[in-house]
Order: structure tokens, then C-alpha cells, then sequence
């Protein structure tokens, strides 16, 4: 589904990703571990098209992402929850949701998207007059991720859907992607539970200053000594 090559990206004269290459095939959960600053978030951006300076190649079934403007990438099929959530606070829930349903998907209604994506999130559908500012944390967290599902996404990236919510909510999160998944949408994980991304994924790669380091089954690197020193927090 996607296919990435020899990807090189660069903030001014800086290369934060230096010859990454990956695949993710339909259907797979995949996830990304690494410590902060690896470039995990720049690879994602760059995949979006939010990076202005990128070489190698970026392909999705087949397109050539490489020159197209974000919102282009989107219609293709390839939705993207970034770090920090970035929902319009001001502006209701059922606004934002509508929002994300304006590019890309099947041609159906809004109405229809938005039951459709409430079916995972029933706490969303009550808070649709509710401006977005005012949501807990963790609602804001779903109503990111609904927001990017109102596309009907092929593919989802997701940038630390996990960072400062409590574990039960974590817990609830990583509930909803698993069914995400097995509904048939392929999932491209950043998280800085890096046990968590270990456990709910099928495969994973390592990335350390900007360059994949490894790739292999999630299970085999989640029973990894040295993995488990680097990442999941053993001394």
C-alpha cells in the first residue's frame, strides 16, 4: 500500500531523515519506535507532504506522492492524526467532524460519515454541540482521530495518539484502533508507548537518527533484551 525509498527530508540545511525506506501492505498495523528527536514525526510529515524539502520516493497504490499538496494526499486515501491534536477549539465538535469530511472518501453525506464514525466514539456523538475547547483530554484525542476518519481513510497515521492521557484512556484508545483495523484500514503507528505500539502491532521498525535501524515482527522485538533496555523502560 504504501512504499517509501531512500526518503531524505531537511529543515534548512539540517537532514533529519537520512535514506529512509519502508512498506506497509494492506491491512498490516505498523508502528514506529524510537527514542525523541529520531525523526519519527518528520517521517509521517513528510509522507503527508507537510515537509518542503524532501528526495527519494513516497508512493501510495501506485501515486507518486511526492509532488502533490497535502490536501491531494488526503483524497488519496491517507489521513493523518498529527502530535498535539490541532482541532479548531472555538468551533463546535459536529463543526470540526465536518470539517474533516470535506476532501477525499466516497461520495456520501456528511450526516452519514459522521454516524458511521460516532459508532466508535459514542461519547463524541454526545458532545456535538459542544465547542472542541472544552472537551477532556482524551475526547480530544478521539475527536482527532474521528476527524480523520470522516474521511474514510485507506490508510491512517497516527503521531502519539497516547501522549497525556491517563492509562484507561490509553487503554480505550488502543481498543478502538485494533477494530479499526480489523474493519479493514491499514495503520501507521508513532508511539511513545513503545510497549503498547509493540503490542497492538503486527510489525514494527526501529528508528535512531534518522535512519531505520531494524525491522521485524512487533512480537519478536517486544521479547528483544535489547529492545526492551533501549525502549520499554528496563534498566
Amino acid at each position: 500500500m504504501l512504499k517509501v525509498r531512500d526518503l531524505h527530508a531537511y529543515y534548512g540545511r539540517i537532514r533529519a531523515l537520512n535514506g529512509i525506506s519502508l512498506d506497509i501492505q494492506v491491512d498490516e498495523f505498523v508502528t514506529i519506535i524510537g527514542n525523541n528527536g529520531a525523526g519519527k514525526t518528520t517521517l509521517m510529515m513528510a509522507i503527508s507532504g507537510l515537509v518542503a524539502r524532501v528526495s527519494g520516493i513516497i508512493e501510495f497504490q501506485g501515486v507518486l506522492l511526492n509532488r502533490l499538496p497535502p490536501y491531494r494526499i488526503l483524497e488519496c486515501g491517507l489521513a493523518h492524526v498529527p502530535q498535539g491534536r490541532m482541532l479548531f477549539p472555538d468551533m463546535t465538535v459536529l463543526d470540526n467532524l465536518n470539517l474533516g469530511g470535506l476532501r477525499g472518501g466516497p461520495n456520501q453525506s456528511l450526516q452519514k460519515k459522521r454516524e458511521e464514525v460516532c459508532n466508535y466514539f459514542p461519547i463524541i456523538a454526545e458532545r456535538l454541540r459542544q465547542k472542541a475547547g472544552t472537551l477532556s483530554g482524551g475526547e480530544q484525542q478521539m475527536l482527532t482521530i474521528a476527524r480523520a476518519l470522516m474521511v474514510t481513510p485507506k490508510l491512517l497515521m497516527l503521531d502519539e495518539p497516547s501522549s497525556g492521557l491517563a492509562p484507561i484512556v490509553t487503554q480505550e484508545l488502543a481498543g478502538i484502533l485494533v477494530k479499526l483495523n480489523k474493519e479493514g484500514i491499514t495503520l501507521l503507528l508513532v508511539e511513545q508507548n513503545a510497549r503498547l505500539a509493540l503490542e497492538l502491532a503486527d510489525s514494527a521498525y526501529i528508528l535512531e537518527n534518522g535512519i531505520i535501524s531494524q525491522k521485524e515482527p512487533a512480537a519478536k522485538l517486544l521479547n528483544s533484551d535489547e529492545v526492551e533496555k533501549a525502549y520499554l523502560g528496563i534498566a
